[in-house]
Parts: structure tokens; sequence; C-alpha cells
């Protein structure tokens, strides 16, 4: 079961990895040039809208098509997304999950059953027709049934969040952030549910909190730097300085997986390090202008909204010191009967 969630959890993020440099450049357009951004320009600002209802939600749907059915299922995936985003009123980053893999698998199945059965001479026509067609039939299935689907769920999300806020218990989420990240949902789970929220708080007010919750790196460096100063094992603490390198400030988060699963304890360091670093954020109104793609210390610095960096890298300070003050103890104590290795540790992750 662990195993097909995190397949899923890559197949999702591998729509949205590969068009990473997309997000990054609608972020720094949006930090730059709406008006409470670095550089306030009306006309350049005018790209941020349409860079989020069309471009960054049609990039996805292609990969995800092209993952399933090749080329053609990518073409598949970007035109039956139209239909979707067309349906509904929000943001449909989730809606270009769904249907780009779906349009391609639909163009993928046509093939299979018509393969060896085109004439000569036909095979140009039929193949053109075949994506003409099936993805005007997916387009308006998407703009009926996908775009509205997606529309609701992201409604109730969204009033989900609302609730939190309003009761203030908002930070609690990552109670159930950090578990699931160490199984390979971050990128799907930040990109997959904050992004997309986050895109509409963007628009509203010029910044979000929900691009703070999955990305910050500070509960990971946390536990790195406890490894670095307290691990009695050679291997791992020395091998701790250069993955926290790689984590902070390349935003590779998943290099601190391995040492967070060699004592599943640390997860209450991440936790507690996540849910402080979320409290600082709300009293204070933090957000960042775009989605640190990939959450590192360096996209921190240049998704914060003019006026907040400190305050911005503040979070991640805190979200580091709380879990660093946590994983210490933990550390300590378990050094002398670690269950398994590094290694093992790297070893169990490759498997799955």
């Amino acid at each position: 079961m662990k195993a097909k969630v995190q397949s899923f959890g890559r197949f999702l993020s591998g729509m949205v990895m590969p068009n990473i440099g997309a997000f990054i450049a609608w972020g720094l357009i949006t930090a730059l040039f709406i008006p409470s951004g670095w550089l306030p320009n009306e006309q350049l600002a005018k790209m941020v809208g349409p860079f989020l209802t069309y471009v960054l939600p049609l990039l996805i749907a292609f990969q995800g098509g092209k993952i399933v059915g090749g080329l053609r299922g990518a073409i598949m995936g970007a035109i039956a997304t139209v239909g979707v985003i067309c349906g509904t009123t929000y943001t449909m980053f989730m809606g270009a999950m769904v249907m780009g893999p779906l349009a391609g698998l639909v163009i993928k199945k046509f093939d299979a059953a018509v393969d060896g059965r085109i004439k000569p001479g036909f095979e140009m026509l039929i193949n053109n027709f075949s994506v003409g067609i099936l993805g005007m039939v997916m387009a308006i299935l998407g703009f009926y049934l996908i775009g509205p689907v997606m529309g609701i769920i992201l409604s109730f999300l969204t009033a989900g969040v609302q609730i939190l806020l309003q009761a203030g218990i908002f930070p609690l989420i990552g109670v159930f952030v950090e578990p699931a990240k160490v199984l390979f949902l971050n990128n799907a789970i930040n990109h997959g549910i904050f992004t997309p929220l986050g895109a509409e708080q963007v628009a509203e007010t010029g910044k979000s909190i929900f691009y703070m919750i999955e990305t910050n790196p500070g509960p990971g460096t946390g536990v790195l730097l406890a490894y670095w100063f307290f691990s009695k094992d050679n291997t791992t603490r020395q091998s701790a300085p250069g993955a926290l390198i790689i984590h902070l400030l390349g935003g590779i988060h998943e290099i601190s997986f391995p040492y967070i699963l060699m004592n599943p304890a640390l997860l209450l360091a991440t936790i507690s390090g996540s849910v402080a670093a979320l409290f600082y954020n709300m009293i204070f109104d933090l957000g960042l202008s775009g989605p640190p793609a990939p959450g590192s210390l360096i996209s921190y610095l240049a998704m914060a909204p003019k006026g907040s960096t400190l305050s911005v890298i503040l979070s991640i300070i805190i979200a580091a010191a709380v879990s660093f003050i946590i994983a210490s103890p933990i550390i300590k104590m378990s050094a002398a009967k670690s269950s398994e290795s590094l290694e093992e540790a790297q070893q169990k992750m490759s498997r799955t």
C-alpha cells in the first residue's frame, strides 16, 4: 500500500516537476510587477493572469498526457484541458492533473484499437482527425463535468481552510503534511493542493501562506543539524553537512528523508517545526508572491513580497530551531540503539 501511495505521488510530481521553470517565471513576474511587488508595472502585470489561468495548467496537462500517451497524448491533454479551464472560475491545476492523463489514456486506447487496421495512405488523416475529434469530445466533457467537479472540490477545500484559519488551528495542518512528505507526496501535495489555493489568495492579496506550508526547508534543516552535531555514527555525521547544503540551498527536501526514516520519532521534530513556523506566519500575516520551487532559502528570498524579506526568512529559522531542539535529544538517545543505518534507510527508499 505504501509503495502504491509513493508511486502515485511520483506520478503526480512527474506532471509538475518538468514545468517548475514555468512556475518560477510566473512567481517572479508576480513578485516583481503586481502593484505590491518590487517593481510595480501595470503593463507587465497583465501577464500574471494568463500565466495562471492558461499556461501553467496547460503545461501540466501536456506533460500528464505525454506520460500516458506520448506526444499524441500530450496534445490531447492540452486540448481537453481547455474545456476544464473554461468550465469553472477556479485555477485548474487539479483539473489539469486529472484531464491530462485521462485524455492521454483515451488516445492511447484508440491507437491500440486501430493498430494494423488503417489502410495505407490514410494514416495521417486518421491520426490527425482522431486527435481532433476525440480532443473536442474530451474538451466538452471537461467543460460540463471535470471542470465543475474540480471547482466544487476546490470550493470545499477553500472552505475547510477558512474554517481552520478562523478557528486559529490552521498551523496544525503541518501534522499531516510532514509525514506525507516522507512518503514522497511533497510535490503532489504542494502543487496539487496548495498551489491552486495559493493562486486564489495571490489574485486577491498578492501573497499566500499556502506557499509556506510544504516548502519550508526549516524542519528538515533542524534534523540535519542535529545529526551533524550529535550523531555518533561517523558516516551519518559526516554526510549531514553536505545534505544540509543541498536541502537548504538547493531545496531538494528528499535528501533529508532517509535521515528521518532512520528514526521515525524525528517526525515529531519536523511536525513541531512546521507547526511553529505556521503559527508565526499566521500571526504576522505572512505569505509569498509565488510558489518557491524548489523549496529553498534562495527561492524564499526570490518570492518574498516587498518589505517582508526578513520576516519570511525568520519563518525558516523558527522551523529549523524548533526542529533542532526536539531532534537533538531524540538523536542522542537513539544513537546507541539505532535500528538501521543511513545506507539501509536509503536502500529502503529506493525499493519503494
